[in-house]
């Protein structure tokens, strides 16, 4: 199919290679004209600016931030001076906001308007296995889907309003940093008594950690069945405090958070239910 690319960074260029390898007829737009060359060489097209892009008719978007997507979209030359009937597939990080005034700007336009988050790194960009959560009407990702089998290794449709795929990426994002503390914490305390970090990576990934927590707990949060405890905050509250002190003098910031946090719910007479209320 025809589809235009906007945005040649690490991410867009992998995903633009990916579409150009898959057969489709593909036409690229960067503001820096010098990443866009290469890939007329490879048979795509070089469009002028955004609104030329977007005479392919289908137009996604892999920008920095908000305020490359908006020039994109809103500038001099932008997607809304296209004319009705585009279809534009936002795969950029942006927020939540923005996302909503696209949909709203595109409407008004006549044109069509989905959010296509991915996951994953350049890497995976460039393996055509990025992870993607997309929302919209459902026969605008009906069009979208080819282009996705490309990009990504699976979809996930997470509901009718593109507002709903921001939330979820800008989610799934926030817990990012959490799990890297996480891991540098674990770390620290394993190598206060002689093991090595990567030991302790090889234990993670035997035992499936993050899988299992999330198969495990995942549920039991969303539905709040804190109640019979499983395994009781207070009893939780003593293995953290096990882990402070195996830890001797390291820094354990996010740990030390957590025990502060479930002494709190422990006061509060919330011993007995299941330490997965701790973030209640």
């Amino acid at each position: 199919m025809d589809v235009s690319l906007i945005g040649l960074g690490q991410m867009g260029s992998g995903m633009a290679d990916n579409l150009v390898v898959a057969g489709h007829q593909v036409t690229v737009w960067n503001r820096d004209r010098a990443k866009a060359e290469p890939f007329a060489a490879r048979g795509a097209k070089i469009a002028a600016d955004p609104a030329a892009a977007a005479q392919a008719g289908t137009v996604m978007t892999m920008l920095a931030d908000d305020a490359a997507v908006e020039a994109v979209v809103f500038g001099d030359g932008g997607l809304l001076a296209a004319g009705p009937g585009l279809l534009h597939i936002s795969c950029s990080t942006v927020s939540v906001d923005l996302t909503a005034r696209l949909a709203a700007a595109h409407a008004a336009a006549g044109q069509r308007f989905v959010s296509a988050q991915v996951l994953g790194r350049p890497d995976v960009a460039a393996a055509g296995k990025l992870s993607i959560i997309a929302a919209g009407a459902a026969e605008d990702l009906d069009v979208a889907q080819p282009l996705f089998d490309v990009i990504g290794a699976g979809t996930q449709r997470v509901g009718d309003r593109p507002v709903m795929a921001a939330a979820a990426k800008v989610a799934l994002n926030a817990g990012i940093p959490a799990v890297m503390q996480m891991l540098t914490e674990q770390f620290r305390i394993v190598a206060a008594h002689g093991i090595a970090a990567d030991r302790m990576v090889a234990l993670l990934l035997d035992v499936n950690y993050g899988n299992r927590l999330i198969g495990s707990y995942g549920p039991i949060i969303a539905e709040q069945r804190f109640e019979p405890a499983g395994f009781p905050m207070r009893l939780g509250r003593k293995d953290v405090g096990l882990a402070l002190a195996a830890a001797g003098d390291a820094d354990l910031p996010l740990t030390e958070l957590i025990a502060s946090r479930m002494d709190a719910i422990i006061e509060a007479d919330g011993g007995e239910q299941d330490w997965s209320a701790i973030g209640q």
